[in-house]
């Protein structure tokens, strides 16, 4: 379906050279003299590469239709994970490559969304945000409590962020999936 770029949403799916993006970023820009543009940050689904592009707010590009599905995770085998359909309980298989840093926190039984395209998956979106235990952590240096800094830890599924200080091992906390950040406390 064409749409005019100024309709542009981040979460769309665009076909742009040939390739499908989903949209990370945008902005709209007014230049002196003559028109607006918009500047899109894009990740090609396939190769996970981000695109950036510059098109005219009057120009057109190809917006895919996307259906949603809510699933469940069932359990990865190599390559692949299995979710199961929570409508009409059908499984189905997802290449990892697709899900991206996002593997390394599912877990059993989890509840995702996942976008298709003439029923192949394209995006696997993983809650906002997840619980997960602290495995390791360097101590808090004396004096630092006063400020907000932040210390490495690593979760526990191996995946290393950075956490604020009081924050000790066996502690969990919640995890912005969508940059693998700090969130809070649980």
């Amino acid at each position: 379906m064409k749409i005019q770029t100024n309709e542009i949403r981040i979460g769309n799916i665009l076909e742009n050279n040939g390739k499908r993006c989903i949209v990370l970023k945008t902005a709209t820009f007014k230049a002196g003299k003559g028109g607006a543009y918009i500047q899109v940050e894009m990740r090609d689904l396939k190769t996970r590469n981000k695109v950036n592009e510059r098109w005219r707010t009057s120009d057109h590009v190809d917006k895919l239709e996307v259906v949603s599905r809510k699933c469940s995770f069932l359990f990865s085998d190599g390559p692949n994970s299995t979710f199961m359909d929570s409508e009409n309980f059908e499984q189905f298989s997802v290449e990892n490559s697709i899900l991206g840093q996002g593997e390394k926190f599912l877990k059993e039984n989890m509840s995702v969304t996942i976008d298709l395209i003439d029923n192949q998956a394209v995006a696997v979106l993983l809650p906002k945000t997840i619980s997960m235990k602290i495995s390791e952590t360097e101590t808090a240096l004396k004096g630092q409590t006063a400020t907000s800094s932040f210390k490495p830890a690593t979760l526990e599924n191996g995946v290393k962020i950075m956490v604020p200080g009081h924050i000790e091992v066996g502690t969990r906390i919640l995890i912005n999936t969508t940059d693998n950040t700090y969130s809070g406390k649980e």
